[in-house]
């Protein structure tokens, strides 16, 4: 699968020849804007990290025939906005070119008792698991995991359990905006901790589609 990180969570992922996933279009990324073919639009929650309602205008406008799917909450968002949406929530499933994207889970991880907790859902892209702002668990076998990596809803020790319960073969860093000053120190943590169980740690360029 190529992988095209834009930055903090968004990311165009790209399971088949020519079909292009985007996730969260957010207001800590700005190459989103630029992107072009893409296909579908996954938007996982609607905090302003991960839905930028400026950013996905343009994204839609480059990509006139894209698709987002998403979930009730973030649906009502933007219904504000007269944009168009595909409710894929939880246990539900969308098929597009042979390729199934699954959601899981429903609730956004805690910060501090209720503060911040909205409609939250991940998206399994093929085998590609990516679960927003959560810890939940498809009930799918993964391959390559997103992981997030920093927020005030979570420690590095969090992020390390999860890769190691879900055992991808490659994960990758998401949710990271805040660590990139001193990501080449972080990253090792994880990179040295994780390749005990065999897991791949690998810090993808921005702006740069990789095969994974």
């Amino acid at each position: 699968m190529k992988i095209k990180k834009l930055g903090h969570c968004c990311f165009v992922a790209e399971p088949k020849e020519g079909l292009k996933i985007m996730t969260d279009p957010g207001s800590f990324s700005s190459l989103q804007n630029k992107e072009k073919d893409i296909n579908i639009i996954l938007i996982t929650h609607e905090h302003n990290d991960h839905l930028h309602i400026d950013s996905l205008r343009e994204v839609l406008d480059n990509n006139q025939n894209a698709l987002v799917i998403t979930n009730t909450s973030v649906g009502k968002v933007l219904d504000q906005s007269n944009i168009k949406y595909k409710i894929v929530e939880e246990g539900e499933k969308f098929e597009i070119e042979g390729i199934n994207i699954i959601a899981f889970g429903s609730t956004h991880a805690e910060i501090y008792n209720d503060f911040g907790k909205v409609q939250n859902t991940g998206y399994m892209i093929d085998n590609l698991c990516y679960a927003g702002d959560s810890f939940s668990y498809p009930d799918k076998n993964v391959d390559i995991l997103a992981l997030p990596v920093a927020g005030p809803w979570m420690k590095m020790k969090d992020a390390i359990e999860y890769a190691k319960n879900i055992r991808p073969r490659v994960c990758f860093p998401v949710h990271d905006a805040i660590m990139q000053d001193f990501a080449t120190f972080a990253w090792r943590i994880p990179e040295n901790i994780l390749k005990e169980d065999n897991i791949i740690f690998k810090k993808l360029e921005i702006g740069k589609e990789e095969e994974i």
